[in-house]
C-alpha cells in the first residue's frame, strides 16, 4: 500500500501548480482523501478533501484550489491557482491510515 505525490516545484506568486497523489494497493475512491499542508515550522493543516462519492470540501484560503480524482488512475489531484507565498510548504495526500511522502510547493518571486 502506498500513496506518491508530485508535482510540488517552485513558483511565483499568482502561478499555478497541479499535484498528484498516485495509490498503489488500495483503490482511492473507497476512502475519503485528503490534501495537508504543513508550512515551515508549523503543524499540518487540511488543505481540502473528497468523499468516495465525489464530494469536496475546501480549509481556510483553500478556495483557490480544486481537489480532484480520476478513478482509471486511481489518482487524487489537488489544482492550485493564484498561489500565494503563504502557500509554500510540503503537501501530503492522506486516506485512512495511509500517508504519501509529501511534494515540496515554493511559492516566491
Amino acid at each position: 500500500v502506498q500513496l506518491v505525490e508530485s508535482g510540488g516545484d517552485l513558483v511565483q506568486p499568482g502561478g499555478s501548480l497541479r499535484l498528484s497523489c498516485a495509490a498503489s494497493g488500495f483503490t482511492l475512491s473507497s476512502y475519503h482523501m485528503y490534501w495537508y499542508r504543513q508550512a515551515p515550522g508549523k503543524g499540518r493543516e487540511l488543505v481540502a478533501s473528497m468523499t468516495p462519492a465525489g464530494g469536496t470540501a475546501y480549509y481556510g484560503d483553500s478556495g483557490r484550489f480544486t481537489i480532484s480524482r480520476d478513478n482509471a488512475k486511481n489518482t487524487v489531484y489537488l489544482q492550485m491557482n493564484s498561489l500565494k507565498p503563504e502557500d509554500t510548504g510540503t503537501y501530503y495526500c492522506n486516506a485512512n491510515v495511509y500517508w504519501g511522502q509529501g511534494t515540496q510547493v515554493t511559492v516566491s518571486s
